[in-house]
């Protein structure tokens, strides 16, 4: 069964991954040309499947560099500077979706466009 307030904190999370992505994206463009081009946007959409429910969050930060990609649901991993942030947001977010609820949690990534990360729900009676 689905415990909602561990999925309320993971979508919690990953929404203020998103926004910080953004803003350090927002941050760097400043005073740059190409920066009027630039619209920041975190979109979140739930959709039903014919067995699991999908909520994303979508953001059109700067993405994730193929070389971290595979290290950002580690424990302690974090790409934050020092004091703002602590490594286990994902990595405990990972682990409620996985571990907690047997879902799933996957990320698709286009460094310089943004990034959506997926949370995956199996339906059963249980937990609808």
């Amino acid at each position: 069964s689905v415990v909602s307030q561990d999925v309320g904190r993971v979508i919690l999370n990953l929404i203020n991954n998103a926004f910080y992505a953004v803003d350090q994206r927002t941050k760097t463009l400043k005073g740059l040309d190409n920066q009027e081009n630039y619209n920041p946007m975190v979109k979140v959409r739930t959709k039903t499947l014919e067995n699991s429910i999908e909520i994303s969050v979508k953001d059109t930060g700067d993405g994730i560099p193929d070389s971290i990609k595979d290290k950002i649901f580690q424990p302690f991993f974090t790409t934050k500077p020092t004091g703002e942030g602590t490594g286990l947001g994902l990595s405990l977010s990972y682990d409620i979706i996985t571990k907690g609820h047997g879902g799933a949690l996957k990320v698709n990534t286009k460094p310089g466009e943004g990034t959506e990360l997926i949370i995956q729900l199996q339906l059963n009676n249980s937990n609808i």
